[in-house]
């Protein structure tokens, strides 16, 4: 195959060649006017001067043919697996890639769609876009994709230049009900309602007997399931209450209906972080001090704490002749604070508080009472508790976790964690800590100068300070929690006094063990999910030197042992990727932890009619079609562009014509020289012609 053109090659631009040839019209007009009978051969002559500059040329080029190509998109996801949706994918792609690669001059490319990954679904537009750009367009004679047509991401769908033709899987009569979760929040507050949104909806052709109402469970940490019988197609708002703090679990299902796809999308896994209101905290400030302050600051700056303080500013035997009518602007309610709404805080605190007949006996009996029941009590201890004032004297005394021996350490000394300390969270990882013994370098924590000697000590001491005594003691009593920190310096770290130490950091987990924050627990089965994977980092955090194997009971109800390998103090890990996505319940002794891993309804059950609809843009914009299998797999036909590409049982493809050129020739159409000769051959001519006229007249 070949083909013969003229090329031209000038030796000056074309504006300027053609400014000379509008000069010569001028002069031959000139010449005509004047009746110069050589005019003629002087426009040859010209015109052979300007096609000697203009250098024209002879192009043949020796052209081969290109084969046409047509692109088969083959969609192997998720949804491509419902009723008998593989097999007619099977036997379409089967016969269509058949009938391509019969066709003479036509090549075929074949490209598997599967899942998308992080549940993105089918990504359909961009197995288009990337096999597009792998080929000349020039060649690309049609695209078929065999899908149910429930592609994700549509609009990355290339510009083609062929028709797109879509070979829909599935039948005009399937049908399926999903549960979708319209809003869910991603935190709710402790104890208090909070709403989920969903609706459960049918979508395809759905027949009488699926019924006009649905069967619906929900569970909460995969306790047991409660039933409700909901309205299908209707909008319901479920109000939930959350029972602890850190992440909880709700799973939605709907009973599957005879007939229906696919359950895969009859349920649905929320994930809600617990959080606590605003927590109230009682402050009950005895002898004022240095570090008085220490303790307000460090709860007033916390936008989570709603703080109530009540100081003691003038002891009963104080006698200065004041009223006592004057001594405060507003009569304290300790009436309603100890008795009457105590268990609306969620810690009290006493700082340096001496027992002096202000707070009679029976509200420390209400106070312990309160504390069994599931409340909190923190005590910063100074002098006052090695007297007869000490709190240990009150019915206080009965939970708490040491008992003074009267005497008062005034010396300085390193406050330490203990052995204990170092796998507590509380104390775990605080910065610049010293080690429990020997040498602590040379960066470490500021000393203290004054301690409470403690004896029969209860429960985990945490920290020791002067002569290795307990220094801080944490203890459950009953349902609640008590804490005691035997000393009131925890401010000399606050001013910096020999470097200081991390005052606020341990003031702050302190408290917020007191008031059961269940990132400070001491005994915690925690579990990390990897986004976008099936990942799963198990954490053990323990007081033991060992972790026994974590069990683990799969979606299918079978179990695995896990052994975990140490972390840090105090904690043990594992990683473990799941064989699947849903609802993993993990178990250690009396520990247990439900985990959601991946999207309990995948993304390709969401839309499990099949419909042209996602593709229907690409298609009408490529000159494209809709075939069903069901109707039987259409024959290919080839069709001019332009022309309609889609008939009753065929579908057209639009032969290219393409062609690569192995050749090319160029001839000049005379040598230059021949130009010049032919050109003052007609000069001449013309100047003889123009002389005999001349000598005529």
């Amino acid at each position: 195959m070949s083909g013969l053109s003229m090329i031209f090659a000038p030796l000056l631009p074309w504006p300027v060649i053609g400014a000379g040839a509008a000069l010569a019209v001028l002069l031959l007009a000139l010449a005509l006017w004047r009746g110069l009978r050589g005019w003629a051969l002087r426009a040859l002559a010209l015109a052979l001067l300007f096609a000697a500059i203009a250098q024209p040329s002879f192009q043949r080029e020796e052209k081969t043919p290109l084969s046409d190509i047509v692109l088969l998109l083959d969609d192997r996801s998720a949804s491509q697996t419902l009723a008998d949706r593989a097999d007619q994918t099977d036997r379409a792609v089967e016969k269509l890639a058949a009938e391509v690669l019969a066709r003479p001059n036509t090549e075929l490319r074949r490209i598997t769609v599967r899942d998308g990954a992080k549940n993105a679904g089918t990504e359909i537009g961009a197995a288009l876009a990337e096999a597009l750009a792998a080929e000349p367009r020039a060649r690309v004679a049609g695209a078929i994709v065999v899908s149910d047509g429930q592609a994700h991401d549509a609009q990355l769908a290339p510009d083609l230049p062929a028709p797109l033709q879509l070979v829909l899987t599935g039948h005009a009569k399937d049908w399926d009900r999903r549960l979708v979760i319209e809003t869910a929040p991603a935190f709710g507050i402790i104890g208090e309602e909070t709403a989920i949104r969903l609706r459960v909806e049918d979508q395809g052709r759905v027949p009488a007997a699926a019924g006009k109402s649905a069967d619906l469970t929900i569970a909460i940490d995969g306790a047991e399931p409660q039933h409700y019988q909901v309205e299908v197609g209707r909008d319901l708002e479920l109000p939930l209450k959350l029972e602890h703090g850190g992440q909880n679990v709700v799973q939605f299902a709907i009973a599957p209906v005879a007939g229906e796809l696919t359950d895969r999308n009859n349920g649905a896994v929320v994930q809600i972080n617990g959080v606590r209101d605003r927590l109230r905290v009682l402050l009950v400030s005895g002898q004022p001090h240095a570090g008085e302050r220490t303790w307000r600051n460090l709860l007033k700056s916390d936008a989570g704490v709603d703080l109530v303080h009540f100081t003691i500013l003038r002891p009963p035997e104080k006698q200065d002749g004041v009223p006592v009518s004057e001594l405060s602007l507003i009569a304290f309610p300790t009436q309603e604070l100890f008795i009457d709404k105590i268990d609306q805080f969620d810690l009290i605190i006493f700082d340096r508080y001496g027992e002096r007949g202000i707070l009679p006996p029976r509200y420390f009996s209400n106070i312990r009472d309160y504390v069994e029941r599931g409340g909190a009590v923190l005590v910063s201890a100074g002098p006052e508790f090695a007297t007869v004032e000490s709190l240990w004297q009150t019915p206080l005394g009965d939970i708490l976790p040491a008992r003074p021996t009267g005497r008062v350490i005034s010396e300085a000394y390193l406050p330490r964690p203990t052995e204990l300390g170092l796998r507590h969270p509380v104390t775990a990882g605080l910065e610049g800590a010293p080690p429990p013994e020997g040498d602590p370098g040379k960066a470490h924590w500021g000393r203290w100068l004054r301690q409470i000697e403690l004896s029969g000590a209860q429960g985990e001491v945490v920290m020791k300070g002067a002569e290795d005594e307990p220094l801080l003691i944490l203890n459950r009593a009953g349902k609640g929690r008590v804490a005691l920190l035997a000393s009131d310096h925890a401010w000399l770290w606050d001013r910096g006094y020999e470097g200081g130490g991390p005052q606020l950091e341990l003031l702050r987990r302190i408290a917020h063990w007191a008031m059961k924050e269940p990132d400070l627990e001491e005994e915690a089965l925690q579990a990390e999910v990897d986004p976008g994977s099936l990942a799963l980092t198990i954490t053990r955090r323990t007081m033991a030197d060992k972790a026994p194997p974590v069990t683990i009971t799969l979606p299918d109800g079978t179990t695995q042992e896990l052994p975990l390998t140490a972390a840090g103090p105090g904690r043990f890990a594992v990683t473990w990727v799941a064989p699947e996505a849903g609802l993993y319940r993990l178990k250690d002794g009396d520990l247990e932890r439900v985990v959601a891993l991946g999207p309990a309804s995948p993304r390709e059950f969401e839309e499990t009619i099949a419909s042209d609809v996602p593709l229907s843009a690409a298609i009408a914009a490529s000159g494209g079609g809709v075939s069903r299998i069901e109707e039987g797999i259409p024959a290919i036909r080839a069709v001019r562009s332009g022309r309609p590409s889609v008939g009753r049982g065929w579908i057209g493809i639009t032969p290219r014509a393409a062609s690569a050129t192995s050749d090319i020739r160029v001839t000049p159409v005379l040598p230059a020289w021949a130009w010049l000769v032919m050109a003052a051959l007609l000069t001449l001519a013309a100047w003889m012609v123009e002389g005999r006229g001349r000598r005529r007249a």
